[in-house]
């Protein structure tokens, strides 16, 4: 947004008042708000002009591939009217590949993209505050006594190890399980007859 020479006139009058407030005369007063009026139009006219120039790119998009030129000089444009890349147009970027400026504009669609990413999940992460803790009560310790149950208790030594448990053995009047390979022997060839040699 530029400023003409009246323009920045009235701005610096206004930006001295805001520093060191004195009354102003009733033309000063009139002018700080036309000024301020042909700020908020500019800003509805840029708002305007940006929508119609992120529609006319989405139009360009979906007659892809046959509008790759005028695609790109859009695309570039909205970039520079502070356009976040959508995954529609990386993904419409990729399908012009064998174009060396697509490559070129899809590289940048892709670092914005992820950068845009990037500072969206920033500002989603809420610092969550430590609980504040209070400090606990203090208690008063309680301390053994001489005497009583704890005098008569025997002191207690390292605990006793665990023996292993010894395997149960068979009864004398008990047969042991068979084997598997006892009870069904491996499978042998079968061995065909001798052949009979006919004499005679």
């Amino acid at each position: 947004m530029a400023f003409g020479a009246d323009e920045l006139r009235v701005l610096r009058r206004a930006l001295a008042v805001a520093l060191h407030p004195v009354p102003l005369a009733d033309d000063d007063v009139r002018e700080c708000l036309r000024l301020a009026a042909s700020v908020d139009e500019a800003v509805r006219e840029a708002g305007r002009l940006r929508a119609f120039l992120f529609a006319e790119l989405a139009r360009y998009r979906d007659a892809l591939p046959g509008t790759a030129t005028g695609y790109l000089e859009r695309l570039q444009d909205a970039l520079a009217a502070g356009y976040d890349p959508r995954p529609d147009d990386l993904a419409a970027l990729r399908t012009l590949r064998g174009n060396p400026a697509a490559t070129a504009v899809l590289r940048r669609c892709q670092a914005l993209a992820e950068q845009s990413v990037r500072s969206r999940l920033a500002e989603r992460a809420v610092p969550v505050p430590a609980p504040a803790q209070e400090p606990a009560p203090r208690r008063a310790r309680l301390l053994a006594l001489p005497g009583g149950r704890a005098a008569d208790a025997p002191k207690p030594g390292p605990a006793p190890q665990p023996k292993p448990k010894p395997q149960p053995q068979p009864k004398p009047d008990e047969r042991p399980v068979p084997k598997p390979s006892e009870v069904f022997p491996p499978r042998r060839k079968p061995v065909p007859p001798p052949e009979q040699w006919a004499v005679g």
